[in-house]
Order: C-alpha cells, then sequence, then structure tokens
C-alpha cells in the first residue's frame, strides 16, 4: 500500500515539475534577479520604402506660388489621389506603384523603391531646383502594415502609424501571447532585397532589444509558435477524434452488416 502510495505521489510531482516548466509564461526572466539596470540597445533603422506605401510629400519655397504646380492633384493611374488632413491642411497622398514609382506634377514619375524619406526628399529638392531657388521638401511615410499570427489573442493585421514601431508594440497590439505561446522563439519574418529572411527572437531574455528586428518594418510578419502543451493538446485531440471516426466506422457497418443478416435469415 505504502510503495503504491509514493508511486503516486512521485508521478504527481513530476507531471507538476513538467507543467510549471512548459507553463513559464514571464518576459526577460534573465532579469529576474536584479532590481534594475541598462538594457541592450539596437539601432533604429531608417524605414526603405516599398510598392504600396503612402507618402505625405510636400514642397514649398519662400515664394508659395513658385511651387504650386508640384503639388496639384493628380489623376494619374499610378496613385489614388487621395487627400488626407494633416493639422489644420489638408495634403496629397502619393501611393508606391507595383515598379517602385511615385508620379508628382511636372516632375513625372521618381523611383522610390528602398529608398528612405531623406534620400526621397533630395532626389525632388534637386529637381525642382532647376526652377525654384531654395525649394524646401517635405516627405514622410503615412503608415504600413505588420502582421501577427499565432498563439497571440487577438491575431490580425496592424496598421502602423509610426516610424518607430517594435516587436513588443505588436504583440501589446495583438492582445499578448496566449498561455500557449513560446515566449523564447519568436519569429520575424521580413523581405530584404527581394528575399524573404527570418529570425528568432527570445523574449524570456533581454536579448530582444539588441535584435536586428526588435524594430519591425513595413510587411513584417511576426509569428508565435505554440509550446509543448499546445502540441500535444493537438495530438491528443486528433488521436481522439480518429479514434471516435474509427469506432463509429465500424459500428455503422457492423449495424450494416447485421440488418443484412437479418434480412437474408427473414427470407
Amino acid at each position: 500500500m505504502k510503495k503504491a502510495l509514493l508511486l503516486i505521489v512521485a508521478a504527481v510531482l513530476m507531471l507538476t515539475s513538467c507543467g510549471t516548466s512548459e507553463n513559464n509564461l514571464g518576459y526577460f526572466r534573465n532579469l529576474a534577479a536584479y532590481k534594475q539596470g541598462a538594457l541592450p540597445q539596437s539601432a533604429v533603422p531608417e524605414i526603405r520604402i516599398q510598392p504600396d506605401n503612402e507618402l505625405v510629400i510636400t514642397i514649398s519655397s519662400a515664394v508659395p506660388d513658385a511651387t504650386v504646380a508640384y503639388n496639384q492633384p493628380m489623376t494619374n493611374a499610378a496613385r489614388r489621389g487621395e487627400l488626407t488632413t494633416q493639422g489644420n491642411n489638408r495634403v496629397q497622398t502619393y501611393i508606391v506603384d507595383s515598379k517602385g514609382n511615385i508620379a508628382i506634377p511636372n516632375l513625372g514619375e521618381i523611383y522610390v523603391k528602398g529608398k528612405t524619406t531623406s534620400e526621397i526628399a533630395q532626389t525632388i529638392k534637386t529637381m525642382v531646383s532647376r526652377d525654384v531657388k531654395d525649394p524646401f521638401v517635405r516627405v514622410e511615410l503615412l503608415g504600413f502594415n505588420v502582421d501577427v499570427m499565432g498563439e497571440v489573442e487577438s491575431p490580425h493585421k496592424i496598421y502602423v502609424q509610426q516610424q518607430r514601431y517594435t516587436v513588443l508594440d505588436a504583440l501589446s497590439d495583438a492582445g499578448d501571447l496566449t498561455e500557449f505561446g513560446r515566449r523564447d522563439n519568436v519569429m520575424v519574418i521580413r523581405e530584404v532585397d527581394g528575399n524573404k529572411t527570418f529570425t528568432r527572437i527570445n523574449l524570456a531574455s533581454d536579448s530582444v532589444f539588441s535584435s536586428p528586428c526588435f524594430y519591425l518594418q513595413q510587411n513584417d510578419v511576426v509569428y508565435v509558435e505554440p509550446n509543448k502543451i499546445k502540441i500535444d493538446n493537438s495530438k491528443y485531440n486528433q488521436n481522439n477524434a480518429y479514434k471516435l471516426s474509427t469506432i463509429s466506422t465500424v459500428v455503422s457497418m457492423a449495424s450494416v452488416i447485421a440488418s443484412l443478416v437479418i434480412a437474408l435469415t427473414v427470407k
């Protein structure tokens, strides 16, 4: 009796131990022993423009009439010609087409794919300077999309309206990870020079702050993998479903056979 009781207690302790290690939901666990300190830093990358990005471009100078022609609304098919409100002013927005171009009145098409907003502003300024003295050009990225999927409370596409947006911001906007999400293996998928790349981030460590993917860029995908408990539960449910399906099939076949036997016997 005592031996059986000891075996039961040992089994319970083993299950409890496994559950505790697998269900550790904390972030930055390597900092648990410290009350304060400095965190690693990641350089804030300059976002490079991609097709479908929306830009706000303002061209001005000391003589307002000199730059009016460069700010007129367009009907070019390469862009939507939408107006948006910025402060008290209504400004024209430009959509980068599939080839990486925008079209500006009296300047024509300008290739902007892969360039930063400051580089685009300098290109436009150089072009306008041919006819206007000391023009001022301002280029802003209006927003971009990030996808968050996997084991988060609300997987969805997030429209970002700020230049500095981190993986922590994205996970927070998605409602945080579920209890089944792996904190130590979050994947960020990114397109670099036309190629898909991926980087794994460990949210259980402060190393996340120095990751090259800590700051997200347009069209990034953040994927949270399920932990072992979720995978095991899924396998268990699938196995049970298969067993139930098999039993149901066998019972149905037995019923059909029984019906045939009865019918033949009656005849």
